[in-house]
């Protein structure tokens, strides 16, 4: 199916553009008063993530209310490790919790081995092909995953937290074990990405939104080595990494196979320039907290990004998730301040 609207792939491929595209992370839901009217009616987020026809249409809703230039599929990164056979809850205002955590060896022994994709994921790919369809060619269709060191902080921890010091743990006192479950975990992962191609995604992003919480030598050797398998095993593929936090990181970043490198708002956009020179496309990163600001605001801050912009090789978006109390007309601010600038 032909796109109309092809801009984030010409941009992620460092073809020419005649504007920058412009999506934000989390924009299938959160802010939209339509996801929330649709969400009010069902008995979790997890029936949400594996209803296919649902998780379509909320995948569609930005694109209908904000004119976004890419659809994300509307999923959740932790349905890798319940396919892995380590299932989870999401808890209101708490956020995922697992009953089970990956803290030994025969913990580990205890999760699924020859693990059928296909099979346990198929909402997933039942989604994509719908959304899909309804999409018509309008924009790219965006699959994603999380990456393996970020996976393995949930499987571990068993919930979120501020120091993920038991996975941290983990990488000093058994680090053959850490190495095991990120191995298997980035093999899933890559049959994942694959299948998600298959069933209609044009462009992958992987998300380590747990990056920054390790030094670089350590991230270098339980972060990146993993990301960097899951990158070769896709080639020619439209990838983005979003490691956030990982400012330290960045050079090594630069030297990943990828075509597109996320930056949260931390990361300076001149200085990730530099080291990429126009191998690489940026991607990012205005602060989330931007869409607080008054109107006025938010298209003064967007344009002083894009004239900081030292090539067409860009694609517009936010630092991390927008949050979920925005208010959906100030994206609009922001969307149209992109699409309305000349570069």
């Amino acid at each position: 199916m032909e796109l109309k609207n092809d801009l984030f792939l010409r941009a992620a491929r460092g073809e020419a553009i005649e504007r920058y595209p412009v999506w934000l992370m989390r924009q299938a839901g959160r802010i939209l008063p339509e996801y929330r009217a649709l969400r009010a009616t069902l008995s979790g987020f997890k029936e949400l993530v594996e209803t296919p026809e649902l998780a379509a249409e909320v995948t569609i809703q930005p694109v209908d209310h904000l004119d976004v230039d890419a659809a994300i599929i509307f999923s959740d990164i932790l349905v890798v490790p319940e396919a892995m056979g380590l299932p989870y809850q999401m808890l209101e205002q708490k956020g995922p919790w697992f009953e089970n955590t990956i803290r030994s060896r025969e913990q580990l022994n205890l999760l699924d081995t020859h693990i059928d994709v296909a099979d346990r994921l198929s909402y997933v790919f039942e989604a994509l092909k719908i959304t899909k369809n309804a999409l018509n060619g309008r924009v790219p269709l965006i699959g994603f995953a999380g990456a393996p060191w970020t996976i393995l902080c949930y499987m571990v921890e068993g919930k979120g937290s501020k120091t993920f010091s038991e996975s941290r743990k983990l990488l000093y006192t058994q680090p053959e074990l850490a190495h095991e479950l990120l191995s298997r975990i980035t093999e899933v992962t890559i049959t994942y990405l694959k299948l998600q191609l298959a069933a209609g995604a044009d462009a992958l992003q992987l998300f380590d939104s747990w990056a920054g919480i390790l030094g670089r030598e350590h991230y270098k050797v339980f972060g990146l080595k993993y990301i960097q398998q899951i990158v070769e095993a896709l080639p020619g593929v439209p990838l983005t990494v979003f490691s956030k936090g990982a400012l330290a990181s960045l050079p090594d970043l630069a030297e990943l196979n990828c075509t597109t490198l996320g930056l949260d708002w931390n990361m300076d956009v001149a200085y990730a320039r530099e080291l990429v020179k126009e191998t690489k496309t940026l991607q990012g990163n205005l602060d989330p907290c931007l869409l607080y600001a008054d109107h006025s605001v938010i298209e003064k801050e967007t344009i002083k990004l894009l004239k900081s912009f030292k090539s067409q090789r860009h694609i517009v978006n936010l630092g991390h998730g927008v949050y979920p109390d925005i208010d959906p007309e100030k994206v609009k601010v922001l969307i149209k301040t992109v699409k309305n600038y000349e570069n």
